[in-house]
């Protein structure tokens, strides 16, 4: 069945289980943050989707828009001198966005269908584990090539198959459509696959880079993890 949401397109993709933190300075957004702050948005939430390419970010389309997107949840929020925000949010829920209404509020509201992941059952959910540990490898690996080792921890041993993937392509820069394409994908064991897969040629990636003068490319700092 299909729910309202208040809809905010940004150039990124927003994972579930993972933090966001927005500085909010458009006058829409400002008000979105307010409703969301005083419960005139209900549980403090909205829809997060990524722009397609060529866009600019004034949005009143779906055309302008991927179809899947994350709920993010408000948790921080500062109000600024200037009457902006600097606030942080997590998500929580995929949607697929089916309807994109630009008129009837201040700012977007989307018409969205929640998408939720199928369940490994059999023999399929026996790969679990060996798919969890090879994903755990890979950002590890990652990581130790990316970051200083106080500026990661691996995910919890407690992090379900649900959100493993999610968990730790947050700490990878990886391209919007890559992040989309985890996004969308509904089958956990596909995801652990994926993220692997992708850490595993940024990796590559970077160790080619270190042969290379770090002053070239502009590297050394580390990037916000959304």
């Amino acid at each position: 069945m299909a729910e309202t949401l208040p809809i905010f397109p940004l150039n990124t993709v927003l994972l579930p289980g993972t933090a966001l933190p927005l500085h909010i300075f458009e006058p829409r957004y400002r008000q979105l943050t307010v409703d969301l702050m005083t419960g005139a948005v209900a549980d403090r939430s909205f829809g997060v989707i990524a722009i397609r390419p060529g866009w600019s970010t004034e949005v009143n389309s779906l055309s302008q828009v991927h179809d899947v997107g994350c709920s993010a949840l408000l948790r921080q929020a500062k109000r600024l001198p200037d009457g902006g925000f600097d606030i942080v949010t997590r998500g929580e829920r995929r949607f697929r966005l089916l309807a994109l209404d630009a008129y009837s509020a201040p700012y977007l509201v989307g018409s969205v269908r929640w998408l939720p992941d199928s369940e490994p059952s059999g023999a399929i959910a026996e790969a679990v584990p060996v798919l969890s540990e090879s994903a755990r490898a890979a950002h590890r690996r990652y990581c130790g090539v990316a970051w200083q080792r106080e500026d990661w921890a691996e995910p919890g041993t407690d992090t379900d198959t649900m959100s493993l993937a999610h968990q730790i392509a947050a700490d990878c820069v990886l391209a919007l459509e890559d992040r989309q394409r985890l996004l969308e994908e509904t089958n956990p064991l596909r995801r652990l696959r994926m993220v692997r897969r992708l850490l595993n040629r940024e990796t590559g990636i970077l160790n080619e880079l270190r042969a290379v003068p770090a002053s070239l490319f502009g590297l050394g700092s580390r990037p916000s993890r959304n």
